[in-house]
């Protein structure tokens, strides 16, 4: 059993390295999951970020938390206002738009693998938000701006 599960978190780890498909990983407790992140991290040669719904989530992950580095607001994403809600921190005016630097902006511009754990915790309109954010920061209208995603998590929670 346990090699059976060895050899399908290496088929993962190559289809993360050699493809830009989109992929979701799923397990019970005690599978490998967080070990399997923490192994890929280390190994693969893609600009990756790991983000997570919660703080304990992310630090968990070694990552940080989805509102954190997309700047999103708590609470619904709205389709409509989330296409404009985006500058860049330059902006002097006080008013309701979120700010990224130019920093943040080059890390967005350069991902090529996004890493969501606990992906059972994200709700469908933050997802939203974060394909809103990386389309308009990458000039990409594929889904995510063209970032592959690995989203890792136990829907049985």
């Amino acid at each position: 059993m346990e090699d059976e599960i060895d050899n399908r978190l290496n088929l993962a780890y190559q289809f993360v390295e050699e493809t830009g498909a989109n992929i979701f990983l799923t397990g019970k407790a005690g599978t490998g999951k967080t070990t399997f992140l923490r192994n890929l991290k280390s190994k693969i040669h893609k600009r990756m970020i790991v983000v997570a719904p919660t703080g304990v989530a992310a630090i968990n992950a070694g990552g940080v938390t989805i509102h954190s580095f997309f700047q999103l607001p708590f609470g619904p994403q709205i389709p409509q206002s989330s296409r404009h809600n985006y500058s860049i921190s330059n902006s002097s005016d006080k008013d309701k738009l979120q700010r990224f630097s130019k920093e943040k902006i080059n890390i967005i511009r350069s991902l090529d693998l996004l890493i969501i754990d606990e992906i059972s915790m994200v709700r469908a309109d933050l997802l939203d938000g974060i394909d809103a954010v990386l389309k308009r920061f990458r000039k990409n209208s594929k889904p995510f701006g063209g970032v592959q995603l690995l989203m890792i998590g136990d829907m049985q929670q």
